[in-house]
């Protein structure tokens, strides 16, 4: 290893642990985190999003949880920007930072970079956002095969959040999406160690099934009711608030709403998986595989 500083980055699917594996890890080295959950950064969702407990975070220093409202804008490319900045300052006064969360987007951004965006225009975010919600994704895509043909060609057309972002910048700018997506690596002043957490498939399912009773213990549906009229933002275009709204509306009783919520969370982890294994500089352990990963980390050191 040279003498650049170290980040170590937590990485695994959703009901994982990695919050726990995290903290100790953080707490061990004296440092602090650096959250790159997409959904942990807004205030007012704490239970819904599985944010950090008060615990955890009177134990270590965490940023990025809770700092914005849930009508503030924010993307993969305002989070490498900060929290670059964010990191460098961990670096001067630590020496090594901690980086954990399962918004890959989120990751990558800060290892790799991310291609730069224009800013959207807060007015066409909140149209389309509206018109995937009333009117689903279907005429959304029509209009992306128009303004850009390229992108229509490659996007997963079930993705109503990607297809809705690629006509915002298209919308915004007056150009294709696809004419800011270069996908070009940027070098980083520091050495980057991806720690990846994983579980038995039946056990990491049964986890996520028991957290979201969890949830509900925890006052999730008084949660729900107190965002909901907020629940065109995008903020609460996730998991967990989508289904719960449903059954709020009276389309869905409140078991199978929860049973729906279980079933996509497991889905979400299966494709935090499928990212996750495309990616070779990963080493992956099970969560209570603290020493293994303690040794890892100080073999990496130094």
């Amino acid at each position: 290893m040279d003498a650049k500083p170290l980040l170590i980055v937590i990485v695994g699917p959703t009901g994982v642990g990695k919050t726990d594996v995290a903290v100790s890890v953080a707490e061990r080295l004296g440092t602090e985190i650096v959250n790159a959950d997409s959904r942990q950064i807004y205030r007012d969702i704490p239970i819904g999003t599985a944010a950090p407990s008060a615990e955890q975070l009177r134990r270590v220093r965490h940023h990025f949880v809770g700092t914005l409202g849930l009508s503030d804008y924010f993307s993969a490319a305002r989070f490498e920007e900060e929290a670059l900045a964010v990191i460098d300052g961990i670096f001067a006064a630590r020496g090594v930072a901690v980086m954990c969360g399962g918004s890959m987007m989120y990751v990558d951004a800060v290892c790799e970079g991310i291609d730069r965006m224009p800013d959207v225009d807060a007015e066409v975010r909140r149209d389309l956002r509206l018109r995937l919600e009333r009117e689903g994704v279907e005429p959304l895509l029509e209009e992306l095969r128009v303004a850009d043909p390229a992108y229509y060609a490659e996007v997963d057309r079930k993705n109503g959040v990607r297809v809705v972002h690629a006509l915002e910048v298209c919308y915004t700018s007056g150009q294709p999406f696809s004419a800011f997506r270069r996908g070009e690596k940027k070098a980083r002043p520091f050495n980057v160690l991806k720690i990846g957490l994983t579980l038995p498939r039946e056990v990491l399912f049964r986890r996520i099934n028991e957290r979201v009773s969890r949830m509900v213990e925890a006052g999730l549906l008084d949660e729900v009711a107190r965002v909901e009229p907020m629940r065109s933002e995008n903020a609460l275009n996730t998991v967990g608030y989508k289904e719960l709204f449903r059954w709020r509306d009276g389309e869905w009783p409140l078991d199978f709403a929860l049973e729906r919520m279980r079933k996509n969370t497991r889905v979400y982890a299966k494709k935090q998986m499928t990212w996750l294994k495309k990616d070779e500089k990963i080493h992956w352990f099970q969560p209570d595989q603290l020493d293994e990963i303690n040794a890892l980390i100080d073999g990496e050191r130094g």
